[in-house]
């Protein structure tokens, strides 16, 4: 019988190491190239990648046919912004309702306070939106199980702020923002999740929490669900969001979402 050591495997080509470090990741590393310039099919792909984050930024979210799948009320709302182009160079504007939007919100106000309001805002990828928003909101609401939630609030050319507006006028403690994340070359439907307790105009950024990267490769959705519902409760307790609650919730399994 042999006493030789087994023999080594051959070591990795350059092309067989780049191929195992690409399926780790999303990122455009180890690219072919030919001469000075990418090999076809990786320009392809990085103009194709291109054209859907363009297109997740301008497109428009079916607010309708997404009001059809939550199963919840909904009230449909703009922002001051009164369409894309200028909601892309005025983010001010997407900051605040416009006129019409503040009538149907006081109707829905409620004496004592909602405990909490869900928005979900087109933000800057009407992909997410349409493709994540209602499945969270499945999962998020029967975890909210004895909280008083108002009517699902629809925004349209919306930023992360307008939730100060909507949840001062719907007299709410906790408003919740589901919101479609800039896209980028590697994700287009990236959804976040952003919580303001007490909200009313001029909350800064650091008086949120924000649960970021709800995609297919990201947090699912009974991850997310947990993580927000821990945050919900925590900012209940503390009464407070932002800088004084920290985020320790337990982490349920990751899984790829399911796509339909």
């Amino acid at each position: 019988m042999s006493n030789d050591p087994p023999a080594k495997p051959p070591p990795e080509t350059a092309a067989e190491l780049w191929a195992r470090f690409r399926r780790a990741t999303p990122a455009r590393i180890g690219l072919a190239r030919a001469g000075d310039a990418l090999c076809t099919d990786a320009l392809l792909d990085f103009q194709l990648a291109h054209a859907q984050a363009r297109d997740a930024i301008h497109g428009r979210v079916d607010f309708a046919a997404l009001a059809a799948r939550i199963g919840h009320p909904t009230l449909h709302v703009h922002s001051a912004a009164p369409d894309r182009a200028t909601y892309i160079r005025r983010p001010d504007l997407g900051r605040r309702l416009d006129a019409p939007s503040r009538p149907l919100l006081e109707a829905a106000r409620a004496n004592p306070p909602w405990d909490a309001a869900f928005i979900v805002a087109d933000g800057l990828s009407s992909a997410a939106v349409q493709d994540h928003a209602a499945p969270l909101l499945h999962a998020v609401l029967p975890k909210a199980a004895g909280w008083r939630i108002a009517p699902v609030i629809l925004a349209e050319q919306a930023r992360v702020a307008l939730s100060d507006d909507i949840g001062a006028l719907l007299n709410t403690r906790l408003a919740v923002m589901l919101i479609g994340e800039r896209p980028g070359l590697s994700v287009r439907n990236s959804l976040g999740i952003y919580l303001t307790f007490d909200p009313r105009p001029g909350r800064a950024d650091s008086e949120r929490n924000c649960i970021s990267n709800i995609h297919a490769d990201g947090l699912n959705y009974e991850t997310a669900a947990e993580k927000l519902v821990w945050l919900m409760s925590e900012s209940r307790r503390l009464q407070a969001t932002g800088f004084f609650l920290k985020e320790a919730a337990g982490h349920a399994p990751l899984a790829r979402i399911q796509k339909d």
